[in-house]
């Protein structure tokens, strides 16, 4: 008695696909790495803001701010685009800016960030 073997069929993806796959990931990890930095520069922002709250006066706030910026070379946002409030007895400092990323041709990633300062106590 022969034993046949059944021929299957096997699965997986092609040489093309593969490639498909590949391209679609590299532009995912090229855009990544392009809005990386942004995302940095935005913890940066919010830990400056956040010590910048900590001053009593809207001059003394934005000084406090630009020093923090000079420091982790912030250059989204200064000390002129800080919106400074009062929440009680609290200080509140908010931002909010955009950053675009040329991705190819005519074709932009926009990222909008905004953010404020946590209350303390």
């Amino acid at each position: 008695m022969k034993l046949r073997l059944k021929r299957s069929r096997q699965g997986g993806i092609s040489f093309i696909g593969l490639l498909f796959v590949v391209g679609v990931l590299a532009c995912l990890v090229i855009l990544g790495a392009q809005a990386f930095p942004t995302v940095v520069e935005y913890q940066a922002i919010l830990k400056a803001v956040q010590k910048a709250s900590e001053g009593n006066t809207v001059p003394e706030v934005k000084m406090i701010f630009e020093k923090a910026a000079a420091i982790d070379d912030i250059t989204s946002v200064s000390g002129k685009d800080l919106i400074i409030s009062k929440d009680g007895d609290q200080v509140v400092v908010k931002f909010a800016y955009t950053r675009e990323i040329h991705m190819f041709g005519p074709a932009y990633l926009l990222l909008k960030y905004a953010g404020q300062s946590k209350k303390t106590r």
